[in-house]
């Protein structure tokens, strides 16, 4: 097989005649990209029609490959108006599958608001962040003095500490 190949990462999205500038990947992790695509089409029912797709060169790490090839993939979600810009990746068909996973994460976020995973994230942090009450804080301490008398029984007979 040569190295360029049409990019057949994902067959339910629609397929292109864009050439990609690598080796292909591994049978294995081409059909796990497939199967997340799938569950995930199927969560965000992401149209084909729905989405532009360009290809624009990347900057950054990469070498010689960025600077040639046009691996930076931009999204743009026509319907929402989303637009998403991934170069993580020194492949294309890597940045591809990214950039359509991020794109699903921000139409998630935007479709479900408080409820979607990223926010609960933020919340959570938010919660562990947040300043004890006084009262929290007082049983803390007292479990930890608690705790160092316990140690503190522990020592040696006879230890001058």
């Amino acid at each position: 097989m040569s190295n360029r190949t049409k990019n057949a990462l994902n067959p339910i999205f629609e397929q292109r005649d864009v050439e990609i500038d690598q080796e292909p990947l591994p049978e294995t992790r081409q059909a796990e990209i497939r199967q997340h695509l799938r569950v995930v089409h199927r969560q965000e029912s992401l149209d084909a029609l729905d989405l532009d797709e360009q290809f624009v060169r990347s900057g950054g790490k990469g070498g010689q490959n960025v600077n040639k090839v046009a691996t930076c993939v931009v999204l743009r979600h026509r319907p929402s108006g989303l637009q998403v810009k991934c170069q993580e990746a020194r492949s294309q068909a890597m940045n591809r599958f990214l950039a359509r996973r991020l794109l699903c994460e921000k139409l998630d976020t935007l479709r479900r608001g408080a409820a979607s995973a990223a926010e609960q994230a933020r919340e959570r942090i938010r919660r562990q962040k947040r300043k004890r009450s006084k009262r929290a804080k007082e049983k803390m301490l007292a479990s930890k003095h608690a705790q160092g008398e316990k140690k503190a029984q522990r020592r040696r007979v006879g230890s001058d500490e």
